[in-house]
């Protein structure tokens, strides 16, 4: 999947002229991407149009519109497209009690690295998580957490072909097992995937 670059991204003026409709089609495109592992916790793949609506609307939140601060926000963002070959997702640990929360984030330490994907008839992926910085303390886990899920070309290859894809988390604290994910979810991550010939 392709980078972005100033030249995908609105000028400020455009996007305040389509904002409102741009931001729809994104509101509805991320319905595809979020993937519930039981009540408590969710993963909000990202993709490139994703991440041009977080760059555009930091942009005007900012009023950036220096080909300096531009860059910043592309530098900041592009990392979380994916590859091609990978899933790219923001693990959020979701508790509305505040109460339970603290209790559960002391009781759910390592959390991300107990995720997992998995194409049918493949072993399970486990991600590489937070690559920009710990997010664990000796007491607690973070409620945001990112991740990186790479496939083998076969995995990709049967994920094209139909293959249903499973997901899950198996913390002693937090266990939950999706099989298969719901299809609009498959085909919109089988779309971050680039062709094995």
């Amino acid at each position: 999947m392709n980078k972005l670059t100033r030249d995908d991204l609105y000028t400020l003026e455009k996007y305040a002229e389509i904002r409102d409709q741009f931001r729809r089609e994104v509101m509805a495109h991320k319905q595809n991407r979020r993937l519930e592992l039981g009540d408590n916790l969710l993963l909000l793949f990202e993709d490139r149009l994703i991440m041009q609506y977080q760059i555009q609307e930091m942009l005007k939140a900012e009023r950036i519109f220096e080909a300096e601060g531009i860059q910043e926000e592309l530098d900041a963002y592009n990392p979380l497209i994916p590859d091609g070959h990978n899933w790219k997702c923001t693990m959020m640990i979701q508790y509305p009690d505040i109460n339970t929360r603290r209790i559960m984030l002391g009781k759910l330490i390592g959390i991300e690295d107990k995720v997992w994907m998995q194409v049918e008839g493949h072993d399970k992926i486990y991600p590489i998580a937070d690559e920009d910085l710990e997010r664990d303390t000796a007491d607690k886990t973070s409620a945001v957490h990112f991740l990186r899920f790479e496939l083998t070309p076969e995995m990709i290859r049967d994920a094209k072909a139909g293959k249903p894809i499973n997901a899950g988390v198996e913390h002693e604290q937090y266990h939950h097992e999706l099989k298969p994910i719901p299809d609009n979810v498959r085909k919109s991550l089988v779309a971050d995937l680039d062709a094995i010939n």
